[in-house]
This record gives structure tokens, C-alpha cells and sequence, in this order.
């Protein structure tokens, strides 16, 4: 039901409102890469919180950005040199259209992950989409801080979970940053 309403919600946010959000993450997403050289991210979807800001201007402040691409059960990496770029896969999403081992390694021990979520609570549980590709992938990693890019309001007392959901840092909002599991 979470999904559900989550979802309906982003459906209903405005060009505007979207625009907005995606200002406000540049800013916040710049100060929590602070120092960082290499970050693993994604390209959010049109419902999402808009990263394509916060990707440019990473790339722009000279930092390394990751972006997966599916691959079968799996997240393949990829360099995001530019939006015009990426490609869009049978799911819809954009990915990078060369991934690399080397891409791959590098998102493994990448200073910063931003991973994708519909919302997160406050003992750092991720709700995804339900493929569970971050779930297998965030165990392989010895990334530093792993936050969700969330709107504010998707930052919830509680969401449901199971045992194999892999938790994260915080979240990223267009609010700020929101540390949880400290």
C-alpha cells in the first residue's frame, strides 16, 4: 500500500514542483560529495526526484559519476559523461550505454552511493520498486555513505522490510540531508 500511495503522490507533483526539487538536490547533493572523487548514482525516472541537476553539476565539479544499467538479475556500471548519453532499457529506466568491469569496480568502492527509493525510515530501510537489484548489489560494495534520494515527505516513521532489504545511511531530499542508522 506504501508503494501504491507513494507513487500516486509522485504522479501528482507538478513540472514545477519536480523542476524545484531538483534545484534543491543540486545543492544539498553537492555538499554531502563534499571531497568525494567518485560517486555511484542513477538517473531518476520522470516521477522521481529529478537527479539529472545533481549529476551535471557532479560532473561538472570534476567528480566521477556511476550510473547501473540492468543486466539480467544484476547492475551493471557505466561512466555518465552526459544525459544525451544514456539510453532508455525495456523497464523504462536510462542507463549508460558502455559499461565496463572497470566502471563496476569503481562504483563498488565509490565514495557516495545514491540509490533510488520510494521512501525510507528513520532506522535507514529503503523502500524500492520491489526488483531488489540494490538489494544484491549493496552487499558487494565497501562504498562509503549509501543515502536514498527521496522527496521530504518520503521520509517515513516506518516501512515494511524484510530480512534481505540492505539499509542505508539516510536519505537525500530537496530539504537536505537526513542521517539515520548513526
Amino acid at each position: 500500500m506504501l508503494r501504491a500511495s507513494v507513487l500516486r503522490a509522485r504522479g501528482h507533483r507538478s513540472e514545477a514542483e519536480r523542476a524545484r526539487a531538483g534545484d534543491h538536490l543540486v545543492a544539498h547533493g553537492l555538499a554531502a560529495a563534499s571531497g568525494c572523487t567518485t560517486v555511484a548514482a542513477h538517473a531518476a525516472g520522470v516521477s522521481e526526484p529529478p537527479t539529472r541537476p545533481l549529476l551535471e553539476a557532479l560532473r561538472a565539479a570534476g567528480v566521477r559519476v556511476l550510473l547501473p544499467r540492468v543486466d539480467g538479475a544484476d547492475l551493471a556500471w557505466g561512466d555518465f559523461a552526459t544525459w544525451a548519453d544514456l539510453r532508455r532499457n525495456r523497464l523504462g529506466l536510462l542507463e549508460p550505454a558502455v559499461t565496463t568491469e572497470e566502471s563496476a569496480a569503481a562504483a563498488r568502492t565509490a565514495d557516495l552511493v545514491l540509490v533510488p527509493a520510494l521512501a525510507v525510515d528513520r532506522a535507514g530501510r529503503r523502500l524500492g520498486r520491489g526488483g531488489g537489484f540494490y538489494d544484491r548489489w549493496l552487499p558487494t560494495t565497501s562504498a562509503g555513505r549509501v543515502l536514498a534520494v527521496v522527496y521530504d515527505d518520503e521520509v517515513v516513521d516506518d516501512v515494511p522490510h524484510e530480512p534481505h532489504d540492505r539499509t542505508v545511511d539516510g536519505a537525500l531530499t530537496p530539504g537536505g540531508l537526513v542521517l539515520v542508522r548513526q
